[in-house]
């Protein structure tokens, strides 16, 4: 019998233009680049006990630009480089789909495509997430068109250090 998992509040990050700076089809540790604070944020909120998740539209995929392998091994390089400053992401989800893609076999209208709300709602049936204390943090949007219909807080980051900016945010949920 497994025991009860109690909800924590989460914060949900979108990927490109938060947590690195958004050069366009960002998929290579060489071509990636941390955004000011984004690191530390991640720890911030890992201190604050909160489940810690990316999510992100990598339309690349659909474009032909760059493979699902090359999502997974970035998003393991995020992740060493995120344990060396000891903070961590608990689960990531991404969608390769677009409506336009050139790549037939991800030619779709997807749920889990920002601005609809599947990847939240996918990480939060696989994780004790205390909804009305959660949030998401995106730059578009489209991400707060997502967190509106997850039916968590959004927040429109716009630029800048997002350390401080998640210091900076008064609600219940930080």
């Amino acid at each position: 019998m497994n025991a009860p998992r109690t909800p924590r509040p989460a914060v949900f990050f979108d990927r490109d233009g938060v947590l690195n700076v958004d050069t366009g089809y960002v998929h290579a540790p060489e071509d990636f680049r941390w955004v000011d604070g984004a690191r530390e944020a991640v720890r911030h909120f890992n201190a604050l006990g909160h489940l810690v998740f990316v999510v992100t539209n990598q339309s690349g995929v659909a474009r032909g630009y760059y493979g699902e392998a090359e999502v997974a091994a970035l998003h393991g390089w995020m992740a060493d480089e995120l344990a060396a400053i000891g903070a961590h992401v608990d689960d990531w989800r991404y969608c390769p789909f677009h409506p336009d893609a050139a790549v037939p076999a991800y030619r779709a209208v997807h749920p889990w495509r920002k601005p609809a709300p599947g990847m939240i709602l996918d990480l939060m049936d696989h994780w004790p997430v205390a909804r009305d204390r959660s949030l998401l943090i995106g730059d578009q949007p489209s991400d707060m068109e997502a967190a509106a219909a997850a039916g968590i807080a959004g927040h429109l980051f716009p630029g800048g250090d997002l350390l401080a900016f998640a210091r900076g945010l008064r609600s219940a949920q930080v």
